[in-house]
């Protein structure tokens, strides 16, 4: 435990917020749940899991009950009250009380939420709330659902041999840094640091 925070803090960046997504078509609950505590473990506040079929947001429970098993098998946190926020679902859901949050999202989180945007905007401007003129990046962030209150992704961890994030946040990840790693079946966890101490050495120019 002691050796996962301390390895946080060994990195000159920390990602904010980290995208775990699967482009593979077998998705494992335990490796996941095993991603998404290292990224608790080392001080990351947000994360995101995304498979492009949607297979873990259908399956929310099954995945919270993975990962609050190891939050408590490797961590040895009392997590017995936790939340979990779902993308565009208005119900309380179970959110994770380990100073981290996590969101889990599947294809309609992505173009379908910027075009239910595009069609609110456009409501508001018909209305004579808004003008035109009054759409800039700021305004689309906050009109989007799927992310409300989510930073932008700093970095996207991408499993599979599919070269392509399948439609994981296409308006967020513009400046996200994103590495690709073979599989997320029997990750260890000296692949996801190594995949992190990689992100921290990069120097991100953001578009100069």
């Amino acid at each position: 435990r002691q050796r996962w925070r301390a390895d946080g803090r060994t990195l000159r960046k920390l990602p904010v917020h980290v995208g775990l997504v699967v482009t593979e078509e077998e998705p494992s609950y335990a490796d996941m749940a095993s991603l998404v505590v290292w990224c608790m473990a080392v001080g990351i506040s947000y994360v995101s899991v995304y498979d492009h079929n949607g297979i873990f947001k259908r399956n929310n429970s099954r995945l919270m009950d993975e990962i609050l098993k190891q939050q408590q098998e490797l961590l040895g946190l009392d997590c017995s009250k936790y939340t979990v926020e779902f993308a565009n679902h208005s119900k309380t859901g179970q959110v994770l009380n380990c100073q981290s949050t996590l969101k889990v999202l599947s294809p309609e989180d992505g173009k379908a939420d910027i075009v239910k945007a595009a069609q609110n905007f456009c409501h508001l401007v018909a209305q004579q709330q808004r003008t035109h003129s009054d759409l800039d990046v700021n305004m689309l962030d906050n009109l989007l659902s799927s992310t409300n209150g989510f930073p932008d992704p700093d970095l996207v961890l991408k499993f599979g041999p599919v070269d392509s994030t399948l439609g994981f946040l296409p308006w967020h990840i513009r400046l996200t840094e994103i590495i690709s790693l073979p599989s997320h079946l029997n990750i260890s966890y000296e692949d996801f640091f190594s995949a992190l101490h990689h992100y921290a050495a990069c120097e991100q120019r953001w578009g100069k």
